[in-house]
Formats: C-alpha cells, sequence, structure tokens
C-alpha cells in the first residue's frame, strides 16, 4: 500500500522508522501527465513488494517544503532510501528502472 504524505514531520518518521527496508519515494502532481501513466505502476510494487519495501507519495504542490528539501526539479522523480540515506534518485516516468531498482535494492 502506498503512503500518502502529508507532512515534513511524517516523512522524516517514515524514513526514520523504515530500520533496514528500502523506502521508495515517489514525488509528484496531479497535473503531470507522465506522473498519473506511472502512478497505477508504483501501485502495483507496493502490493508485490508489501511487508518488505516502503512506498510513499509526496504531492509536490502540497509539500513544497520537503520537495526543496530533496532537490526536486522535475516530476515524477523517484528517491529511493536505505538507513534515512539516499542510495539511487531518478526522474522521469522510466517503469524499467522503476522495477529493476526496487527489485535490486529492497
Amino acid at each position: 500500500m502506498v503512503k500518502h504524505i502529508k507532512s515534513k514531520g511524517e516523512f522524516d518518521e517514515v524514513l526514520a522508522q523504515a530500520g533496514d527496508k528500502l523506502v521508495v519515494v515517489d514525488f509528484t502532481a496531479t497535473w503531470c501527465g507522465p506522473c498519473q501513466m506511472i502512478g497505477p505502476v508504483f501501485e502495483k510494487l507496493a502490493v508485490e513488494y508489501d511487508g518488505r519495501v516502503i512506498f510513499i507519495k509526496v504531492d509536490v504542490d502540497e509539500l513544497a517544503d520537503v520537495s526543496k528539501d530533496c532537490g526536486i526539479n522535475c516530476m515524477p522523480t523517484f528517491q529511493f532510501y536505505k538507513r534515512g540515506t539516499k542510495v539511487f534518485e531518478f526522474s522521469g516516468a522510466n517503469v524499467k528502472t522503476l522495477t529493476d531498482k526496487v527489485a535490486e535494492l529492497q
């Protein structure tokens, strides 16, 4: 299940409490066509890796502070965190990169 982050505090808390689990962050916007295209893939991966990987979404318009702190310049951007540290990032609605990196880093 994908968790929709509602505050900077919640974002920080998810990263802090993830332990050794991979956290995949989808920085998205409702008006972004490519974001809407890859959204169902992100949801499917969340079901497939349930309990092993944490999937969260950040709406860049709702949480501009989180987006700025994370250096987001375009959407969609996906960031991958392990033990609170960013280990990978890519921008664009590339299904293969998303699925391959989740499998590799989990």
